[in-house]
């Protein structure tokens, strides 16, 4: 069953479809979980972001996991920051999006800081900027919560590209011109902008 956006962060149908969602993604988090490791070779117990969408100046600290479960709160917290800024529309993204960011970032002996360009995108704001700008797909994953444009704070796109295909955890594009790099849970592949 697709999901459906909403406009309002604190619909209890919201939580409910968050609880469900996270039910869902269970299997899929724990394998994830595996893969996100200190240095010292244990399980983060614990992950975090602090992101600052460019578009609206909003900044938020989430820790978004912790003690091996994922936090409602926090989640939804992050789905608003990423609604669509235009029409106002959030969605619930994919867990593994910010699990990736996190590891990314963890990867790259950085802070987890990352500058969000485009997250959730309404099927008419991607209809729209497929007819406006190139290289955006009349099918993107944006538009299901499972792709976001980012920078990580004091790291060249290129290197954050760079780690994020070593990863092999879904989709990477690279713009240079617009110094970002998109990432998805699609299927493995890359493509430069």
């Amino acid at each position: 069953m697709p999901r459906q956006p909403v406009t309002d962060p604190g619909c209890a149908c919201e939580s409910r479809r968050r609880f469900l969602t996270g039910l869902i993604i269970c299997l899929p988090a724990a394998s994830a979980a595996a893969r996100i490791a200190r240095a010292d070779g244990a399980v983060a117990t614990q992950r975090s972001l602090h992101l600052i969408n460019t578009h609206t100046g909003e900044e938020l600290d989430a820790r978004y996991f912790t003690d091996g479960a994922y936090s409602p709160e926090q989640l939804g917290a992050l789905d608003w920051l990423l609604r669509d800024y235009r029409t106002g529309e959030i969605l619930a993204m994919d867990s593994r999006l910010f699990d990736l960011l996190h590891e990314l970032a963890l990867a790259a002996g950085r802070e987890p800081r990352y500058e969000i360009i485009s997250g959730y995108r309404s099927p008419a704001t991607n209809t729209m900027l497929a007819a406006t700008t190139d290289g955006v797909s009349s099918h993107s994953l944006h538009m299901e919560g499972r792709a976001i444009d980012v920078r990580l704070v004091g790291m060249p796109a290129i290197a954050l590209r760079d780690l994020a295909l070593a990863s092999q955890a879904g989709g990477v594009g690279y713009y240079p011109v617009s110094d970002f790099v998109h990432l998805d849970t699609g299927r493995v592949r890359s493509w430069s902008g």
